[in-house]
């Protein structure tokens, strides 16, 4: 068989999900599995779950998700890096933005800087502000370093020059004079854009993260010869595997842009564009808010570290089915953010754990049946989360049940504080939005947390379970790019910017039509990031030849901050979206629905009662259902509260509304 099957893989910190559609099969179906993941060896669980799926040795193209930078940037396990620069400008990474960690402390904590002052190096060549070079290292300084960081064990090289980006051909002359043993990142291509610590920080993550994005893909590769593989970008556009390692600060949020790359799809399937998205897995919560479209940001914190590349707009805290719940020294109950992980995982997994977790609390209530098999495979021990509850609620000084409950009340609260992080602390009414509860847990508390929000629309999607897998086969090949102006935007044309984006599609189509992209597929986004001459932040707004730049600026700057000020504007960089098709377009229609008639009767501990428990697949489209009810599949639970309707639509999306 010469067929090539669409794989879509999620790596997260309890579950690597699967997705794949079979081409060839009668109207392309899909099939899923879910396993547990390996931080020691994050490949193994996916070649265990491709071997589970039967499509060992087949032809795969397989879009991915991961996690292997975000772990190494946090658990600080990347490479030993050199960090190279110009005279006097050595302690910028150690120096900072000079913001404090702890504002009311006196004595600030002393942290490690991002590199050891005795692998930063300085040479000669000093770039001007306008570009002009106003001192050169010689070719023998170039020799001399290269002998000096041999002895040193690094492993990568940073390199950061001011204003090299505007002429980046001096950090091109030092990266040909290291040429050999290291992996090299050169601030230029990284992030061309002016602000020389924010741009030494990307660099130096690149370099950091770079070689072990480069052995764990290598790694995949050799188990996975006959695939070719593509990696989730952290903007929610897909690189090619074998370019990935050069772009590795672009993958730190690869796996949460797989999930809002399926919600914007969802949004447009299902005809509600404006949603706030919710992703419950085993160890986290990604939270964010969609009008319409994959939201963007180019500011976000990864640990200590800020990054200044193009990443989706999406906030994560330490909440998840594998939270564990204590009781502190005084007697309060607390829920994460450490999680039990996939090894031991929760009490309930059988594996050893034995901290009482979210999960576990949900199936000691009732939530979750006794008979799951957690990813369809997965038995859970009821008895061994009740062993857990039980010790708990003995901290506690109650009833086991009121122990459980508690830990969802918190978990809860921990989600719906998130929640409103990224609404209504923006601006933005829950109201008027839909929530979109996708991962192995959100459905089991997507009534709580609409209620908590006063929201009256629910939507649990088709494969709910591995929404971020599916989203990988949704996404599209793509590249972000920018170039640095700093000029006011009087004193420029239209030809002028013309000739900037002209240069930046060169680029992006070099790239992309050498990833298989057909050159006449590819899309272009124009944007100009502009300012009052003065302010560092900046405004971003589309780019059209013969528009009133300045004007959308003034209004834009009004619409977000108030106020239209008098003064010159400038624009500060040019930026550049380029994208070509997905591999899948549209997501199949998702559960196959007959209207199979009621399930079984259950014992809910919760409310004292037995309920319903039905087989998703069994509700057909259009068929309402009143809560209480539990809807089950292979990869997610959707517990469907008292007061609360549920109707299936024609891509096999549930939809939740309030009961009049």
């Amino acid at each position: 068989m010469n067929t090539t099957t669409l794989v879509g893989i999620d790596t997260g910190g309890t579950f690597t999900d699967i997705v794949v559609l079979d081409e060839d099969t009668p109207g392309g179906s899909m099939r899923q599995c879910k396993v547990l993941s390996d931080p020691s060896d994050p490949s193994a669980p996916i070649v265990r779950g491709l071997r589970q799926l039967g499509l060992e040795g087949r032809r795969l193209q397989i879009i991915h998700g991961t996690t292997v930078g975000t772990n190494a940037v946090l658990e600080g396990k990347g490479a030993r890096v050199a960090y190279v620069t110009s005279e006097g400008f050595a302690d910028v990474l150690t120096l900072g933005r000079q913001n404090r960690e702890e504002v009311y402390q006196l004595r600030q904590p002393e942290l490690p800087p991002p590199v050891e002052a005795e692998l930063c190096f300085e040479v000669r060549t000093r770039i001007g502000a306008g570009g002009e070079v106003l001192d050169l290292a010689t070719a023998t300084e170039l020799v001399n370093l290269r002998e000096r960081l041999e002895p040193l064990g690094v492993e990568a090289v940073a390199v950061n020059l001011p204003f090299s980006f505007l002429r980046p051909g001096e950090e091109q002359r030092i990266a040909r004079a290291l040429e050999g043993p290291w992996f090299i990142a050169l601030s230029s291509a990284v992030l061309p854009e002016v602000g020389e610590y924010e741009r030494g920080i990307a660099t130096w993550l690149n370099a950091s993260v770079g070689p072990v994005i480069a052995r764990y893909l290598d790694r995949l590769q050799e188990r996975l010869p006959r695939s070719r593989i593509a990696v989730m970008q952290s903007m929610g556009t897909t690189i090619a595997a074998d370019q990935a390692a050069g772009h590795a600060v672009h993958l730190l949020l690869s796996g949460p842009a797989g999930g809002l790359a399926a919600a914007e799809c969802i949004g447009r399937q299902s005809g509600s564009p404006k949603l706030m998205s919710f992703d419950m897995g085993g160890t986290s919560t990604d939270v964010a808010l969609l009008n319409g479209e994959i939201p963007l940001t180019g500011r976000y914190r990864l640990g200590r570290w800020p990054v200044s590349t193009a990443s989706v707009d999406v906030h994560t805290i330490g909440a998840g089915g594998g939270s564990i719940a204590k009781v502190d020294a005084a007697g309060m109950l607390l829920v994460g953010p450490q999680s039990a992980g996939a090894s031991p995982g929760p009490a309930c997994y059988g594996q050893g754990g034995l901290s009482a977790t979210v999960t576990d609390a949900n199936l000691v209530l009732g939530r979750i049946p006794a008979n799951t098999l957690l990813g369809g495979y997965l038995p859970l021990d009821l008895g061994a989360a009740e062993t857990a509850i039980a010790a708990l609620a003995a901290g506690m000084d109650c009833e086991p049940l009121e122990a459980a409950r508690g830990v969802i009340t918190i978990a809860n609260e921990h989600m719906a504080r998130a929640l409103r992080v990224i609404s209504v602390e923006r601006g933005h009414d829950p109201a008027g939005y839909g929530l979109l509860c996708f991962g192995g847990a959100g459905g089991l508390h997507a009534c709580d947390l609409a209620e908590l929000l006063n929201m009256s629309d629910v939507i649990i999607p088709a494969r709910a379970g591995v929404l971020s897998a599916l989203g990988m086969l949704v996404s599209r090949p793509g590249r972000e790019l920018s170039a640095a102006v700093l000029e006011l935007i009087d004193e420029l044309t239209d030809a002028d910017i013309g000739r900037c984006f002209e240069g930046l599609e060169n680029t992006a189509a070099e790239q992309l039509t050498a990833e298989g992209c057909r050159p006449g597929g590819l899309q272009f986004r124009h944007r100009l990031e502009m300012r009052y001459r003065g302010q560092s932040a900046t405004v971003a707004i589309d780019w059209q030849a013969g528009a009133d730049h300045a004007e959308a600026f003034h209004q834009a700057h009004a619409r977000l901050s108030g106020v239209r000020l008098p003064h010159p504007v400038e624009v500060v960089n040019v930026r550049l979206g380029a994208h070509g098709p997905a591999a899948l377009e549209t997501p199949r229609p998702g559960i196959s629905a007959d209207g199979s008639g009621p399930g079984e009767m259950l014992h809910m501990a919760e409310l004292a009662r037995e309920v319903e428990v039905r087989a998703r697949d069994g509700l057909a489209p259009g068929e309402v259902m009143a809560g209480p009810v539990i809807l089950t599949e292979k990869a997610m639970t959707a517990w469907i509260k008292p007061g609360w309707q549920v109707t299936a639509d024609e891509w096999g999306n549930l939809r939740l509304r309030r009961a009049r």
